[in-house]
């Protein structure tokens, strides 16, 4: 087994570090764990190249990658400080900054109401609105049934509008 070129190495990480990180950073809610669990994705690429090999469609398999590192990240974080009892709670904004003082405050608040949606929903959400995925492949990529990321997406889509109805 080899280890896999740098020159492909690169090329995966221009085409898909940026939209991994967004979905990251959705999910663990802290920059500096996004930045772990981006690093160790690549680091595992670039050991074990056959990992790659069999993924019919490169971005699904890496945010199938992503999501289970930032997965096992929670529950060892959920094991290990009881007292960070909600993952999701720092503001964290996977929006361009913009100068629209408005915009400026409706994006706080959507990224508010993004850190409230349990994890599974979180990430359903995401896949569909930022990187336009269809539910079957938010379903491949999550490994979860396709009715369960139609479902994930509608009840975290109810709580977004209900937190949001105000704006």
């Amino acid at each position: 087994m080899g280890k896999l070129m740098p020159a492909k190495l690169e090329r995966l990480y221009d085409d898909h570090a940026q939209a991994l990180f967004a979905f990251l950073l959705n999910l663990t809610r802290d920059e500096a764990d996004t930045r772990d669990v981006l690093q160790d994705i690549f680091v595992k690429l670039a050991r074990q190249p056959d990992l790659l090999a069999s993924a019919r469609d490169e971005r699904a398999f890496l945010l199938r990658l992503a999501h289970n590192a930032a997965i096992d990240l929670m529950r060892r974080r959920g094991t290990r400080d009881k007292h960070h009892e909600q993952f999701g709670v720092e503001q964290i904004s996977a929006f361009a900054p913009t100068n629209d003082p408005d915009e400026t405050s409706f994006r706080a608040e959507l990224s508010a109401a993004l850190g409230e949606l349990p994890a599974d929903q979180r990430a359903v959400v995401h896949l569909k609105l930022w990187e336009g995925l269809t539910f079957e492949q938010i379903a491949a990529a999550l490994e979860i049934p396709l009715n369960t990321a139609a479902s994930r997406f509608r009840y975290g889509l109810d709580k977004l509008r209900e937190r949001l109805r105000p704006l």
